[in-house]
């Protein structure tokens, strides 16, 4: 049967399907996001097959979609068992405790950003982060005479750019796995967007700060934190074997796989050598996630995690997320509404300012973080190929418009928990949350201009450029 065309209302019916399906799963039967997808997936299938797409293309279009994460998900699932076994080897502890060292109370705004960015750096992980040694700074503000919606910001600002940098965050590992680069090269291009960002945000912290008299002795609770940390693990210089390790390895363009498993595999000898654990313990770290009984509900909260079994809700939402997007591909859905904004974007920087554009926009009306990643990714794949733009531009713009802005939206999965662990609405600390919002302006000004856009024929390495077929 010959596909008939399709106009621009009829391609946007399973987006409708979906925010609609979001809005009464999340919000009213608060349910995670599976579901919904399924049933906007099923949404997509019929308008296709109303259009003459047989069956066989569009399930081509899903596992195609699928196949195309298959290496992120791969990545995740190591993530899992490295995480697992550095907090039991007391490696993600100590690293945390080294964050804590920098809190200076005459310096409070940011040292609680830096020590944000670097817990979250550490553990990948912006909503651990905001959970735990975000509550805490909240408190410790608080007592200073901090306004809570400033410290707020700040927290949420160094937790994202945590997050956003470090390579064991299922976000970054996402937007190059859908944009068709590597995780490294990724990393290393978000740098020109981010650095700026990070280090405006903290000197505007500074003069903020300056103007805030802070008394020495309001730093109890972060001083409690770390001394509980050095009651419940041996604290040695070796245990930075295990992220130097790492770190080694993406300067020497090893691939992110092995990088992260040979981690792992490092943190299980130093939980054998410098915890005294037995080795079994260390592999049920890397399957089921380490489990703190400390009896401290802030220490408990924040090391209770990791595991290749933590990453299975993840895997699990990012395949019903790509089979979204495959049947979307497949039924000519995504090219009638990437055609319509495409025919707004003629330059670079109108596609850059488009993408970062629709990454909010699906924050705003999907709700999900995940999605404002996917859904766009999908759309301006080919776009990006056809302007002659390395696809790591894309994963930057897609992290720049989407990871970050997500915090900032009182309706998003990531708003609604930072308001419930930091007790601050989204819309308070938003004018506070100088990163989240610096990244993407920064990202647009930055492709306008067409610094740092690398071109497909400059790209380093053996960046893969895959073509987005119809």
């Amino acid at each position: 049967m010959k596909q008939r065309p399709m106009s621009l209302p009829v391609a946007l019916c399973p987006v409708f399907v979906l925010v609609i399906s979001l809005y009464v799963g999340i919000r009213i039967f608060d349910i995670s996001p599976h579901i919904p997808l399924v049933i906007a997936t099923v949404a997509a299938g019929l308008v296709a097959a109303a259009k003459g797409v047989d069956w066989e293309r569009l399930e081509m279009g899903m596992v195609k979609g699928i196949s195309v994460a298959l290496p992120s998900i791969l990545i995740l699932m190591a993530i899992g068992m490295l995480i697992g076994t550095w907090i039991a080897s007391g490696v993600v502890p100590y690293m945390i405790t080294l964050g804590l060292k920098l809190l200076s109370p005459g310096f409070f705004l940011p040292a609680a950003c830096l020590i944000s960015s670097i817990v979250s750096l550490s553990t990948g992980s912006s909503w651990s982060t905001a959970g735990t040694v975000g509550v805490a700074l909240m408190g410790v503000g608080q007592g200073l005479g901090f306004p809570l919606p400033m410290v707020a910001g700040a927290i949420v600002s160094g937790a994202y750019f945590g997050d956003k940098m470090s390579p064991l965050s299922e976000t970054t590992n996402l937007a190059p796995a859908v944009a068709g680069t590597n995780l490294f090269e990724h990393i290393r291009h978000m740098l020109w967007t981010s650095g700026p960002s990070i280090l405006i945000s903290l000197i505007l912290y500074t003069v903020i700060g300056l103007r805030v008299d802070i008394g020495v002795e309001e730093g109890t609770r972060i001083a409690t934190l770390s001394e509980s940390l050095n009651e419940l693990f041996v604290f040695r210089f070796w245990l930075l074997l295990a992220p130097l390790s790492v770190l080694g390895l993406i300067v020497l363009r090893v691939p992110a796989l092995p990088s992260v498993l040979t981690g792992g595999a490092i943190g299980v000898v130093l939980g054998i050598w410098v915890q005294d654990k037995a080795l079994v313990d260390m592999l049920v770290a890397a399957q089921s996630g380490f489990v703190s009984e400390s009896g401290i509900a802030e220490i408990d909260e924040l090391l209770s995690r990791g595991g290749l079994e933590s990453m299975f809700w993840t895997i699990s939402l990012i395949v019903c997320a790509m089979a979204f997007g495959g049947a979307m591909e497949a039924g000519g859905m995504l090219r009638e509404i990437a055609g319509a904004l495409l025919r707004l974007a003629k330059t670079s920087g109108q596609l850059v300012a488009a993408t970062v554009g629709t990454c909010l926009g699906m924050n705003l009306i999907a709700s999900d973080q995940y999605l404002s990643i996917i859904i766009p990714g999908k759309m301006f794949k080919d776009a990006y190929t056809k302007q002659n733009l390395a696809a790591k531009n894309l994963s930057r713009a897609l992290e720049d418009g989407g990871t970050v802005t997500s915090a900032l939206i009182p309706w998003n999965t990531c708003g609604v928990f930072m308001m419930s662990v930091l007790a601050v609405n989204p819309l308070a600390y938003l004018p506070y949350a100088f990163f989240n919002l610096l990244n993407p302006i920064l990202s647009i000004l930055l492709g306008f201009k067409g610094w740092t856009l690398t071109p497909i024929d400059e790209a380093d390495g053996k960046e893969p450029v895959s073509r987005v077929e119809s």
